[in-house]
């Protein structure tokens, strides 16, 4: 159940750097020297690659096995929060969106499949539950939080206070998940 909770803080992580410019969109316009309706965008923009990542990213993955994939996954989330945290301009920010929405649709797609593989068949719905958790709690609390943390440290600190939480997560992943074989060979 540890490796549970730590798929679903991956996804906590996950869903939060996704949704936590919608607080942020006045500072990061401000900083970036760009409009608020650009920063908006970064929102629909991580939102693409999401959906791109989630239809095509198996065909990229197929073969490997998922653990691998989910670290990989895991360290693009790094990417991105690097990116964000330290772009120097509205192209560098985007492509940290574009890394999240890689991150999320990749992750996404992936994770009930590797839940259903290191839990007992009985406890799977309790699993997928569990994973959908962290999925609603983020999407409950990074608004607020996003608003709280560009208030006391700015709209860079916020995305920052994720990147620890985000190592501590692929720590943890590289130690509890336990090889997992693609079932289907790379095409």
């Amino acid at each position: 159940w540890g490796t549970v909770f730590c798929i679903s803080l991956a996804m906590f992580v996950l869903i939060a750097a996704a949704f936590m410019p919608v607080a942020l969109l006045t500072p990061i316009a401000g900083h970036l020297g760009i409009t608020e309706g650009q920063a908006g965008q970064a929102i629909a923009f991580s939102g693409l690659f999401a959906v791109l990542t989630s239809i095509f990213g198996a065909n990229f993955t197929g073969g490997f096995d998922r653990r691998t994939v989910l670290l990989i996954y895991t360290l693009v989330l790094i990417g991105s929060g690097l990116a964000v945290t330290f772009a120097p301009n509205y192209q560098v920010f985007m492509l940290g969106r574009a890394l999240i929405g890689m991150a999320i649709g990749g992750y996404i797609s992936l994770t009930p499949a590797v839940i259903a593989r290191i839990v007992p068949e009985r406890d799977v719905a309790k699993a997928l539950s569990m994973l959908q958790g962290g999925s609603a709690l983020a999407a409950v609390v990074a608004q607020p939080m996003g608003s709280y943390l560009g208030g006391l440290v700015g709209w860079r600190g916020a995305f920052f206070v994720l990147l620890p939480i985000t190592a501590i997560v692929l720590f943890w992943q590289a130690i509890a998940l336990p090889k997992l074989p693609s079932r289907g060979s790379k095409t």
